[in-house]
């Protein structure tokens, strides 16, 4: 069988480097049960690592999720899995993909493919048992590079050796390859500003602007999960430090109008960026003075809880355009009634937006960071029993008073302010 992978693929064994990178990939998981799970199905079964996590451990990354390829079908996946007591799930069987899980590890296997047709957003598929074929309809040279249990590479496109280059390549012909997929428009942005270090082509360039327009027919989620691929620190950094990549970014994201500040960052603010999440990440390129955030929430399917979060930001700036809400009454205040996460969330988002370094936002964040939020001490239950108010809307209005009182006092009032209040 090696030998005839031989004819296919350019096999090498790896630097020491790589192949001990692999195998320890090997220890640290619980991958070789899929392994042997696959090869032990039938005598041709084969299985390997791709894209991805090959990809990363050439370029010295950390390894996040691990894709596999294999020569059984689906089924035969399935089969072989079942076999071993291998817990799986169907999550794209139409496409060949099943995940299986193993001591809370997620591996995807997908089958080798050869693609029937395309629309620009789908593809039909038909399984096969030839590698090259599979490799053939990848999108990247880098992404086509396959390694075995031992961490020989197979990389029949030398995708390697442009990681190594720092160069981007689709493979075949980038029209053609745009037109398949136009998430690959995106994809491209990506790749590029994480692994190269060559300007665009000129037809790469020629080929992106001419395909753009046929994102459009992507859905709302891919784009949106592809954004939230891009929106790693690092990666928006040197993507809104070349003129092309933001060009075409916001071609297709016109509502990241402020993505720009992601191009000069003070070590500071690169501090607080790199803790940071997807949500407040995207606050900062879409909250400005207008309803533009308002639109994108519309337009992507954004959770509930997210878009409550990026709308108590909004809100607030439109609120409080003041330097001067920023004192610590305000800040309990909003700290109480709307948390600590929130809290935390403007005065980043202020940090972060602001010109100038202001220590005194740094030590109100600093101070809020390893505050709790407090406890009124003060219950309907001991209103009710000392002060004889019988439930109902009067009770409900003097401990709202109460409340108002005690946070406004940094969280403290005494007994004759509540003798005061209640018997005022």
């Amino acid at each position: 069988m090696k030998s005839f992978l031989d004819k296919i693929f350019l096999r090498s064994n790896n630097l020491d480097k790589v192949s001990k990178k692999i195998k320890n990939l090997n220890k640290v998981t619980p991958i070789k049960k899929i392994f042997e799970a696959i090869t032990s199905y039938s005598l041709d079964g084969e299985i390997r690592y791709v894209g991805g996590c090959v990809r990363k451990i050439l370029s010295g990354e950390e390894v996040d999720d691990i894709d596999m390829a294999t020569n059984l079908n689906p089924d035969q996946v399935c089969s072989a899995l079942k076999k071993k007591d291998i817990e799986y799930f169907e999550t794209g069987i139409e496409h060949g993909t099943v995940t299986a899980l193993i001591n809370g590890h997620k591996f995807e296997i997908t089958s080798l493919r050869e693609d029937i047709s395309t629309d620009g957003r789908h593809a039909k598929v038909r399984f096969s048992k030839d590698w090259k074929k599979d490799a053939s309809r990848r999108d990247f040279t880098i992404n086509s590079i396959y390694s075995d249990y031992e961490g020989n590479l197979f990389d029949p496109f030398n995708g390697k050796k442009d990681l190594e280059a720092g160069i981007v390549n689709f493979i075949g012909d980038a029209d053609k390859r745009i037109k398949e997929d136009y998430l690959r428009i995106l994809r491209y942005l990506r790749f590029f500003s994480n692994y190269s270090n060559q300007p665009h082509s000129v037809e790469i360039i020629k080929n992106l602007k001419i395909n753009i327009k046929g994102t459009s027919k992507l859905s709302k989620e891919r784009l949106l999960d592809e954004l939230i691929k891009i929106s790693k620190l690092e990666t928006l950094e040197k993507l809104t430090k070349n003129k092309f990549s933001l060009e075409i970014i916001l071609l297709v994201f016109p509502e990241l109008k402020n993505i720009h500040l992601f191009s000069n960052l003070t070590s500071y603010k690169k501090k607080i960026l790199i803790k940071s999440d997807f949500i407040f990440l995207l606050s900062l390129m879409i909250i400005d003075n207008t309803d533009n955030s308002d639109y994108f929430l519309y337009r992507f399917n954004i959770s509930k809880k997210d878009q409550k979060r990026i709308k108590v930001i909004s809100n607030f700036f439109k609120e409080n355009k003041a330097s001067k809400v920023f004192t610590e009454r305000n800040m309990n205040k909003f700290f109480y009634f709307k948390g600590k996460e929130a809290l935390i969330d403007i005065l980043n988002f202020k940090i972060i937006k602001s010109k100038k370094f202001d220590e005194k936002l740094i030590n109100l964040r600093d101070f809020y960071i390893s505050k709790e939020k407090p406890i009124m001490p003060i219950s309907a239950d001991t209103l009710m029993v000392k002060y004889k108010i019988p439930e109902g809307r009067h009770l409900g209005l003097k401990l709202k008073i109460l409340e108002d009182k005690w946070v406004d006092n940094n969280f403290k009032i005494s007994d004759q302010e509540v003798d005061h209040i209640l018997k005022g």
